[in-house]
């Protein structure tokens, strides 16, 4: 079980976040930290949480590469 999560990655040059649902991002552009809010901190063994954000860019669109998740390395899965 996690109890409090932040899920952290890397914006590529140029990206910012606009808006966001289901965490708390801070900063808005380079190294990106989404934080857990009251009503999703636990995760159950097997559960999941569903997050996204909007960002605008200046030329750059492509894909953060990687992610930590409580600065656990995530494998990287779909699109």
């Amino acid at each position: 079980m996690i109890h409090g999560w932040s899920l952290a990655f890397t914006l590529p040059g140029g990206q910012a976040v606009t808006s966001g649902w289901n965490a708390d991002y801070s900063p808005a552009s380079g190294q990106v930290t989404a934080r857990n809010l009251s009503h999703n901190a636990t995760i159950a063994p097997g559960a999941s949480v569903g997050i996204g954000f909007q960002a605008v860019h200046t030329g750059d669109t492509a894909a953060p590469g990687s992610y930590t998740l409580n600065g656990t390395a995530c494998a990287v899965t779909g699109s």
